[in-house]
């Protein structure tokens, strides 16, 4: 039985999307993964055999899904699962670990979700662009990182394409408008003490109504994306510079260190301090 196939992406400039871990694994019987939080997203397209994976569903509660060759399945982050090959047909599967500023909303295209993670095609011409782009991912790991990061765009959309429970995205122009008016106001101002009511004053909108529009859209509250995004541009900072924590700290938007502290924790689940001690450039 052939050794698992892994490979880790190193470059770490890549904000809006990008890739983490990827590979090919084919299984002996009955070799499982065991019941765990992943920190990103988590996609699984099974070549051949069959399966089980187990996971939380919306109300926290563990549901097992059968799947088997031509399938995949989606862990969401944060989520617990683990999975199983079969005892006499044991799975091969080509697996990918992604995440970044828009990953969640390429992830709602596709229609997966904590109670319904199991991919299965609609399209065979879209599903075979799918598994023909994850497909150079693994099987192309030393490309160059915006090759991999093109692959992995088309892999999600492709994905989102394909699958049978695809999202039609019926998106007002009016709402869309005013989301790129937001992100390109974070983008600018997000080093600055800004607040919601800030970014819904500059779109002239009352907060809850821009929360509601950005929440559509987005998938995710307006509040959590900007920590996010600011925790990920500190993440650049101290891995790429040598300021201070201190001094990254208001750089990223939180001129209280306290405040930068708790919110970085929560997102990255460690300390800045420990953060940078593990993720410094080689």
């Amino acid at each position: 039985m052939p050794a698992p196939d892994m490979h880790m992406f190193t470059n770490n400039s890549f904000i809006d999307l990008t890739i983490y871990q990827f590979g090919r694994h084919e299984c002996p019987p009955f070799h499982s993964s065991g019941l765990a939080v992943r920190n990103h997203f988590l996609f699984y397209y099974i070549c051949e055999g069959k399966g089980i994976v187990r996971c939380a569903n919306e109300n926290n509660q563990l549901v097992s899904y059968p799947v088997e060759a031509g399938e995949g399945f989606l862990i969401q982050a944060k989520q617990v699962a683990s999975f199983i090959a079969d005892e006499k047909q044991p799975w091969s599967y080509l697996w990918i670990e992604f995440d970044g500023l828009k990953a969640r909303e390429k992830v709602m295209e596709t229609g997966l979700t904590l109670s319904q993670p199991v991919y299965k095609g609609q399209n065979n011409a879209e599903q075979a662009k799918m598994v023909d782009a994850l497909n150079y991912i693994v099987h192309n790991p030393g490309a160059p990182s915006f090759d991999l990061i093109g692959y992995c765009y088309l892999f999600l959309s492709n994905l989102a394409a394909s699958s049978v429970l695809r999202k039609k995205t019926a998106r007002s122009s009016l709402q869309n408008f005013y989301v790129n008016e937001i992100l390109s106001y974070i983008e600018s101002h997000y080093h600055e003490n800004i607040r919601i009511e800030d970014i819904a004053a500059f779109c002239n909108l009352d907060r809850s109504h821009i929360g509601k529009i950005f929440k559509n859209v987005m998938g995710t509250n307006l509040r959590d994306f900007l920590i996010h995004y600011r925790i990920t541009k500190a993440c650049d900072l101290m891995r790429g510079t040598k300021h201070s924590i201190g001094e990254i700290s208001g750089m990223a938007g939180y001129p209280n260190m306290f405040n930068f502290s708790r919110a970085f924790k929560s997102v990255m689940g460690i300390s800045p301090r420990q953060w940078r001690d593990e993720n410094k450039f080689r």
